[in-house]
Parts: C-alpha cells; structure tokens; sequence
C-alpha cells in the first residue's frame, strides 16, 4: 500500500504563520494537495497540543484522525513537532531544527514536561531549547525506543545540521556516540537526493522531504511516498519505513534551484552568485563587503566526494498555483488563479494526481496552456533563475515554449 506523507507541518501558534492553520483546514488542503498522512505539527505548545487532544482521536496505533467533519477518505495524522537546538560545540554556534515524531499522547506530555526545563513551552510552536542536539536525541530515545528524531533542512545556512552559518561537517560531529540512531534526514527545499547522494559518507541514509508548511495552501510543496505494505497501516509501519528505508519509494519535490538558499548572496544588495563566482571574490559581497551567506549547492560542493554521474533522483515539480500563475501572468495570490486551481481540482483530482500522473489530454480538456506548462514541468522543459539568502528561485519556461492562449 503506497501512502504520500507530510511529516513536518505548523500550526498558528509558530512564529511567522497563517491563523488559517486550524485542523479542518488542514485536513481541506491535504485532501486538495493528495496526502494522506500529516504530522499534527508543534505538540510541545500547551495551547496546541490541547487541540490536539480535542479535535483529533487515535484510530490505530499512533494514527489519529478528525473527530468530527472527518471526510470518506480520512486524513491521518501523527503526532509531531519541531525543535531548534541553540548552543555551542567544538568553539562555534550550534542552531539545529529537527522534527521529532511520538507515537502516543502520553509520551508527548512526559517529553514536553521533561523539555520545559530548557525552553519556555509557551513561547513558540518551532520550541527553542538551549540543548545539544545530542542530548535531545538521547532524551526523546529514553522516553520511547520507537519514536523518531530526523534533523530538518539538512543544508540551510541558517538553523540546520550540514548549514554554512551554524552547521556541522558529519553526521558524527554532530550526535557523536548517538550518530547510529539518525537514520533518516530532510532534504529540504534547496536541496533534493540527487544532491545528498554526492556525499558517501551518507550513503546508509535515507532522505525524506516534507513541506514544512508554514500556511495550508503550502502542505505537500515536498512530500514522500512510502509503502507501508498490506491493506492497513498504522505509527510504525509509516516509521518503520522512515527509519530502514525498505519501502521508501520516492520524495516529491520543487526544483532545488526555486528554493530560497541554493545560490550563494546577499539579498540586501541584491547580489546572487553561484560557487564559483563567491571563490573568486573571496566570499565576499562586492556591495557592501560583508561576507556573503554561502548557499545550499556551494555546501554540498564543499563536502561532496562523489564527482560520477548518477542517475537523477526524486519526483520533481512545480505547485500548481505557481504554473496557473506564469500562465496567466498574473500573481500567484491573484483572485482569478485561485479560481482557476479550485476549478482544475474539481475537474481534475488533487494537486500531486494533476502535477504526476494525470491524462495529458484530460488536462487538454481543461486547459491548453496550463496543460502545455505542466507536460513542460514533467519533462524538465524550464528555466530556473536560482534562489538566494533567502530569496526564492524564479521559475521560467524557455522561450520556444509558446503556449496556446490562455481561456479565460
């Protein structure tokens, strides 16, 4: 039984997220994206875990679903959060994002009582603890041996295991006796396997991405398809995948390039440079002179040993919202592109069906243009102007790719 799973989600109480993050809109969008497993998100918040326990009962071990308004396909959740690791190690600072996942609501609450001695519970969703992540990992393993901790955006400059900023160079600097108990890593959205299989030394990983979605519209932006074997499954045929990568069939993900640190820059003076570029200037901006925040693919450069041609990696895509929106060539927060997706979505089955594996001539039916832009996406047909300290990727279609005229 193949399952597509998002495991790392937000709720309202995050810093810098949507107030539209309630549990039936997230359940709404999962069903319009295709997924059918998300992390509950943040459940060392008091107010959030409370929802939890409200909005959500279990229906098989570790797998909860809507209380009420439970639509004919269910939704599964399990319970997760994300943690960030603030401290020092080996004389630099250390800023470590991880996603940790608990198969019962007991083992939550004895986890958030024991974590509140490093962070204030109430602060945030994304919980701060000044803690090694070494630590941390020890502690989540010693409240339950099946629960699950995978380092988050493994290569983001800032707040993440392999970062520029704040990372380390192996899986061993960083866990060090605990290293054998990280089996599995997010790549995150500047990055995708192809990238991390540069580097042998993480061969025996396996590689995961998740949208960590900061608003509903934006859950299964990355995604992975496991299968979980049988007609049924339940918390530890979805981690037991996770953790032996039996049955890891694939990841879903943007083109590493639109995610906003695979270039190197500096957004403030609008300066983006590739790696060879940022060598010849000495790492420095040639604005403002300041050090440059070295980017995704520069990173994996640096620590990759692996130079051989492989065989390309993960399914890739383009969300629908942003091809509808360079079709039309009006934004993507427009009023009229968002009618035109809900109306594709009627017509057409879920967002990953449409991106994947829906009948060209189906789309056809729908829409020449958008039809003509996704066969692009699918065949790899497009242009990326590569993101950037924080700066997302532009995604453009090459120009021979003229498209009939859009039907309003």
């Amino acid at each position: 039984m193949k399952i597509i799973a998002d495991l790392h989600i937000h709720s309202a109480y995050s810093m810098s997220t949507s107030k539209d993050l309630t549990f039936d809109n997230i359940v709404k969008w999962a069903q319009i994206k295709g997924i059918d497993v998300l992390g509950t998100g943040d459940f060392s918040h008091p107010l959030w875990l409370k929802e939890i326990e409200e909005k959500l009962h279990e229906t098989s071990e570790g797998l909860f679903v809507l209380k009420k308004n439970m639509p004919n396909k269910p939704v599964y959740f399990i319970l997760s959060t994300e943690i960030s690791c603030i401290y020092k190690k080996l004389h630099k600072a250390r800023r470590i994002h991880v996603i940790i996942l608990f198969r019962k609501l007991s083992l939550v609450k004895k986890f958030n009582q024991f974590i509140s001695s490093y962070g204030n519970l109430n602060s945030d969703g994304r919980l701060t603890v000044k803690l090694d992540v070494r630590d941390l990992l020890e502690i989540v393993l010693a409240i339950d041996s099946s629960a699950l901790l995978i380092p988050a955006h493994v290569w983001t400059p800032y707040y993440s295991l392999f970062g520029s900023k704040t990372g380390f160079d192996s899986l061993e600097e960083c866990f060090e006796d605990m290293s054998p108990y990280i089996t599995t890593l997010e790549t995150g959205l500047s990055s995708d396997i192809f990238m991390n299989r540069k580097i042998s030394r993480l061969d025996n990983i396996n590689f995961v991405s998740f949208s960590d979605a900061h608003s509903p519209s934006k859950i299964a932006r990355e995604a992975t398809i496991l299968d979980v074997g049988g007609n049924h499954f339940d918390y530890h045929s979805v981690v037991q995948v996770l953790k032996t990568g039996h049955g890891l069939v694939d990841t879903i993900e943007i083109f590493p390039q639109e995610g906003k640190y695979y270039f190197d820059g500096h957004r403030d003076c609008n300066i983006s440079m590739c790696p060879e570029e940022s060598v010849n200037n000495n790492y420095i901006c040639p604005v403002c002179r300041r050090p440059l925040t070295i980017g995704v693919l520069h990173r994996i450069n640096k620590l990759a040993d692996i130079k051989d041609e492989m065989k390309a990696m993960g399914i890739h895509i383009v969300p629908l919202i942003e091809i509808i929106s360079l079709v039309t060539k009006k934004r993507p927060d427009n009023k009229k592109c968002w009618e035109i997706y809900f109306k594709m979505i009627e017509r057409c089955g879920s967002e990953i069906d449409i991106l994947l594996h829906c009948n060209l001539e189906r789309l056809r039916e729908f829409d020449l243009s958008i039809a003509s832009a996704i066969e692009n996406v699918r065949n790899g047909n497009l242009k990326i102007k590569p993101g950037y300290d924080g700066v997302y990727g532009k995604i453009e279609f090459p120009k021979g790719s003229i498209f009939p005229r859009f039907s309003d």
